[in-house]
């Protein structure tokens, strides 16, 4: 049985599409190019994975290695050679023989093998704004020769740190740290730790990757909220609700005795007073679910600052409602955040990119109305753009029955407290004063 190549293969099915039943000459011929392209493209795909895999084998390593001042060079000897030749300008051979030279000497700088064991260490993945990050490297001589001084890259985000090795010998292991700067909300990546081989113009540029990069989360700033006085829901067994049960721990009334009702919910007192059984009846209760609504939409917020201060608000918040085992949902316009745990929560709010976009605090209230209906207090945390009668219609997308609080943002402002209607509206100017105006919400 012969073998087919991708071009057979190709040429039989064309020649099953058009020639069976006249299907070519009913098409148009953009739609038989369309086929015939799409087709082709099929036919080829292993061949193209076949090429691109050797390309990034082979021939990728080794021109990666070369520099754009080195591609430079190589280009312009090639052209002052090609002119030399062609008007027989000596001057112009002997740049292109000089420079040539210059490229194939940087090749000797860059050969050869360097074997270091390096362990990259960060002593905390997870920082808030403002604590100190630090590191260490660690680099042995794993070889058996002694190893010539060279350097180290370690990539930080978009900087890069640059840490210089002395001679070593065998199993000599030299150690250096390094701090990170946290003035900024981010996810850093630190790493890989690289080894760099150049020449001295830096034609010739070969590096080797010695550590896999991590990740370090500098959390938004956070504080401390006191349980009770911190505005949440006060009842620790759940808000009561208008549905009446049989059996709960919210006593409503008493009636009269039904057969099949639970006889431990007899009160007997009233029983022997009346001479008739009468039974304890309760509401249903619910435990304490609080959902944030984050608004990241930056045309509601005055400054950056100001739209940090929301995010360290909202982790705050969320944070205390995680210590206190409560239902927990974080909504922003990109969707919802993961409130498994404050770590969960505080990674996300992390990756938090504010943006301006159409959708509005208000949409995202519908939005979370929608999809968080049993929450029994929601937050609306938004900029100070956000106007009054925006709040209000924000407030009236929640169902009655849910304790509803707005915290507005304005740098620099002074904590108070307003109503509108049934909505809380808080004003914080400064993340310190997060308490204070959770107090004064609780009262």
């Amino acid at each position: 049985m012969s073998s087919s190549t991708p071009l057979t293969r190709l040429a039989e099915r064309l020649k099953r599409r058009f020639s069976s039943d006249g299907a070519a000459s009913r098409l148009h011929p953009a739609a038989m190019w369309s086929e015939a392209v799409s087709t082709a493209g099929l036919a080829l795909a292993p061949v193209w994975s076949n090429v691109r895999g050797l390309w990034l084998k082979y021939a990728w390593p080794v021109l990666s290695v070369v520099s754009v001042l080195g591609w430079s060079v190589l280009a312009a000897s090639i052209l002052l050679w090609s002119v030399g030749q062609a008007y027989g300008w000596q001057e112009a051979k002997a740049a292109a023989v000089a420079a040539f030279v210059l490229f194939v000497l940087a090749v000797g700088f860059i050969l050869g093998r360097s074997s270091y064991g390096v362990v990259l260490d960060l002593a905390r993945t997870r920082v808030a704004v403002g604590d100190s990050a630090v590191g260490s490297i660690a680099v042995s001589n794993t070889s058996t020769r002694p190893l010539l001084p060279a350097a180290l890259e370690l990539p930080v985000g978009a900087a890069t740190a640059v840490f210089h090795l002395p001679r070593m010998k065998p199993q000599q292991v030299h150690e250096d740290l390094f701090t990170i700067p946290t003035a900024r909300r981010a996810v850093i990546m630190v790493g890989p730790v690289r080894s760099v081989r150049a020449d001295p113009l830096h034609l010739l540029r070969r590096q080797v990757l010695w550590t896999e990069p991590e990740d370090l989360y500098v959390h938004p700033r956070t504080v401390a909220l006191a349980g009770s006085a911190a505005g949440f829901i006060r009842d620790l067994e759940g808000m009561p609700t208008t549905d009446l049960s049989s059996a709960d721990v919210s006593f409503h009334a008493l009636r009269d005795y039904v057969p099949g009702d639970d006889r431990r919910h007899i009160h007997w007192k009233t029983t022997a007073r009346t001479n008739k059984l009468m039974v304890r009846q309760f509401e249903e209760t619910r435990r304490a679910h609080l959902a944030i609504s984050l608004s990241i939409n930056t045309d509601e917020y005055e400054s950056e600052q100001e739209f940090e201060l929301a995010i360290s608000a909202a982790a705050s918040i969320g944070r205390q409602a995680i210590r206190e085992q409560r239902e927990l949902d974080v909504l922003t316009q990109k969707g919802p955040l993961r409130c498994e745990t404050g770590r969960n929560m505080l990674d996300d709010m992390t990756r938090i990119v504010g943006s301006p976009m159409r959708k509005t605090a208000v949409d995202l209230a519908r939005t979370l109305a929608d999809t968080i209906p049993n929450a029994s207090v929601v937050f609306f945390v938004v900029g100070s753009r956000v106007t009054p009668a925006q709040l209000r219609s924000a407030a009236a997308s929640v169902a009655p029955g849910v304790r509803s609080l707005a915290v507005r943002l304005q740098t620099g402002a002074a904590p108070a407290r307003a109503n509108i209607a049934d909505l809380t509206v808080l004003t914080l100017g400064d993340l310190s004063d997060l308490a204070i105006i959770l107090r004064k919400a609780a009262a």
